[in-house]
């Protein structure tokens, strides 16, 4: 009886390290993803990656197409040149034209395709696709782009399920930019610059005061660094001339 229970506890053992194994070694797969290089407010301008997984360990990717949301037209596009990659920009006329610096514009950018020219992304490699975007619209919390990722073997395949909220993530989710609240200003830079050199010269007068402190601690402290060597070697030779007074 003694040895069947012991048994079977080395046989659940074993069963609770198997599965633990096997749930380690089943990898997590990745999928096209977007995330702003800083912040994507609404109303502003943002420069956003689209990071691009190899998830395959006999092919390559070769080929990456992203549709920009039809509901939410964006004025400006423009694309990073990347390295080993052609990409081409699609334009299309819009039904309802954007105002953008008080002109109108008829079309806009409604997908932009990379394709490379030479072995692409290899397996176990990754790319990232930088867009510059704006005006970032003000009426929705997020933009969904639709992705299509084509591998050396002719495969396809399409990162365009919407997430939806309080469900389980997709198989194939599109990417989804998070907007964040709008700013007083849209374009933020000139902005953020003029701060960054207030802010600069503030801190440059309080790292001169700090400094110019720091220099006055430092000359006291060796002042009385200085005063206290004396001391002590003028009390050394009091103490031998004592010694010496009541030797004689």
């Amino acid at each position: 009886m003694q040895i069947s229970r012991t048994a079977s506890r080395v046989t659940a053992a074993v069963a609770v390290a198997g599965a633990t194994v096997l749930a380690v070694s089943v990898p997590a797969f990745a999928h096209v993803s977007v995330q702003p290089e800083g912040t994507a407010a609404k109303g502003g301008y943002a420069t956003v990656d689209f990071k691009v997984p190899n998830e395959r360990d006999n092919a390559s990717t070769t080929k990456v197409e992203v549709n920009l949301p039809a509901d939410h037209p964006l004025a400006s596009v423009m694309p990073q040149p990347v390295p080993g990659w052609k990409v081409q920009v699609t334009k299309s006329k819009l039904d309802k034209p954007l105002t953008m610096h008080g002109e109108k514009i008829g079309e806009a950018v409604t997908k932009v395709t990379w394709t490379a020219d030479g072995k692409g992304i290899e397996p176990g490699y990754f790319q990232k696709f930088p867009l510059s975007l704006g005006a970032l619209p003000e009426d929705t919390d997020q933009l969904v782009f639709k992705a299509i990722q084509t591998y050396s073997n002719k495969e396809v395949v399409r990162w365009i399920e919407v997430p939806q909220e309080g469900q389980d993530e997709p198989e194939n989710p599109a990417p989804t930019l998070a907007l964040s609240a709008a700013t007083d200003d849209h374009h933020g830079t000139a902005a953020a610059a003029g701060d960054d050199a207030k802010g600069g010269d503030k801190d440059d007068a309080h790292e001169e005061t700090a400094a110019a402190d720091s220099d006055a601690t430092d000359t006291t402290a060796r002042v009385l660094g200085i005063v206290g060597i004396v001391i002590g070697v003028a009390g050394v030779a009091y103490g031998v001339l004592a010694g010496r007074r009541r030797t004689a």
